[in-house]
């Protein structure tokens, strides 16, 4: 049953709403920070609850996930991982994996809330208790338990650099254009209350597309810029995202920085690449001659950085499925590099461990048939029964990259992580 109820006060029922879904084995908290998006069909989405599940058993991944959504008509949260691109195309991952998330994972919720212009719709067989219980749900939610000292590098800086050099020749044999190279940062036997680093980090650096999954003992804890792909109706939409710069206190500096980015060569040809390759991608789920580039370059600022974004749209084929519409751009091409399968094969020689769900999507398919999934990056992944803590970072390596300059924009990359898991001292 939906009900729609009324509230004065929208951003602190959303904390006790997600306090109250936390409580639940399986959940998930999708939050737009407010920021102005005409894609986005609400502020807050959250999922509480399993009434059904997807998951793998063995045949081909997006044809049992069409039938899920076929046969389960609701919001249906959940994830792909970046290894899906092992399924869509003939790829291996071999490298380490110590967080073990499952490959894809989505489910119909027992109790489904989003939030619209302090209006909560309740879709829930006890929609009048699930208000009452989000309305009674203390702000209280504990403490952290990290330190600088566990987080660690698996690669040095050294072999970052000597890295991006090896990848720079492969650029120069015309192998690639541009790779994504990620490395990942991590801690082991930590112990962390994901639900307060979720609520420090979505405060340090809220982002229009913040979620907060959690699947028994794997968290999703992500502060992500990026859309992947949405569906508007019979249009789809992708804004990948290549450029980064730093913000600056001193407004002047700030907008100078903004400025820079804008007009910097070797960021500009990065993302003209990728806006190039998502048109290819695009073009496999389109009406033909549809496929256009609504904005170019878009400098968009964020708390932590300025981003440069470019929105990429096309009316889409209505025969295709939305499982399949999704596994012809997965993964996202901001994500890889260009030509897309051998980035991908460079990116797994190169890295040292498995991505996961990190460069994967987290989203939503609605009821009325659209959907929306964001880009997985800025994102701290947790294994609360092995202890083990990730995230990754990466950037666009062309020919014209420096070394030093993309090792540094990793570290801005992965700023607001950092401060949120060591400014906090551990409990005793």
């Amino acid at each position: 049953m939906l009900k729609v109820f009324d509230t004065d006060d929208g951003d602190t029922f959303k904390t006790r709403a997600l306090l109250w879904a936390n409580s639940f084995n399986t959940a998930c908290f999708f939050d737009s920070n407010n920021y102005p998006d005409p894609y986005s069909a609400f502020e807050v989405f959250i999922g509480a609850g399993i009434a059904r599940e997807f998951k793998l058993s063995g045949g081909n991944i997006f044809t049992e996930l069409d039938e899920f959504l076929k046969a389960n008509q609701g919001y249906v949260p959940g994830y792909f991982s970046y290894d899906l691109k092992n399924d869509i195309e003939n790829l291996s991952s071999e490298n380490p994996d110590q967080l073990s998330f499952p490959k894809i994972y989505f489910f119909l919720p027992e109790h489904s809330i989003w939030i619209k212009n302090n209006q909560v719709h309740i879709l829930s067989a006890q929609a009048d208790e699930v208000w009452n219980s989000i309305r009674h749900t203390p702000l209280n939610y504990g403490h952290i338990q990290n330190s600088q000292a566990l987080i660690k590098s698996r690669i040095n800086r050294t072999e970052y650099l000597d890295t991006v050099k090896e990848i720079k020749n492969h650029i120069r044999r015309g192998d690639i254009y541009e790779i994504n190279f990620c490395q990942e940062f991590y801690a082991e036997n930590s112990l962390i209350n994901p639900l307060e680093v979720f609520i420090a980090l979505n405060k340090l650096s809220p982002t229009p597309f913040a979620n907060y999954f959690k699947i028994n003992d794997h968290y999703i804890i992500s502060a992500t810029p990026e859309r992947f792909l949405s569906r508007r109706g019979r249009k789809l939409i992708s804004q990948p995202i290549k450029g980064t710069s730093s913000r600056n206190s001193d407004f002047i500096k700030d907008t100078e920085q903004k400025e820079a980015l804008y007009s910097n060569e070797k960021e500009r040809a990065e993302n003209v690449m990728i806006v190039d390759l998502v048109r290819n991608d695009l073009t496999k789920s389109a009406k033909q001659g549809t496929v256009r580039v609504e904005e170019l370059f878009g400098v968009y600022s964020f708390k932590q950085v300025h981003q440069m974004i470019s929105t990429v749209v096309c009316d889409l084929d209505e025969n295709l499925s939305n499982a399949k519409i999704i596994s012809n751009t997965f993964p996202m091409g901001s994500m890889t590099g260009a030509p897309k399968v051998r980035a991908m094969q460079l990116a797994e020689k190169y890295e040292s461990s498995k991505r996961g769900v990190y460069s994967g999507a987290v989203g939503y398919f609605a009821p009325n048939a659209d959907f929306d999934f964001n880009v997985v990056i800025r994102t701290l992944l947790y294994n609360a029964k092995n202890k083990y803590l990730s995230f990754h970072v990466g950037s666009a390596i062309t020919l014209d990259s420096d070394p030093e300059g993309e090792y540094e924009e990793c570290l801005i990359k992965g700023k607001a992580i950092i401060d949120v898991l060591t400014s906090v001292k551990p409990n005793d």
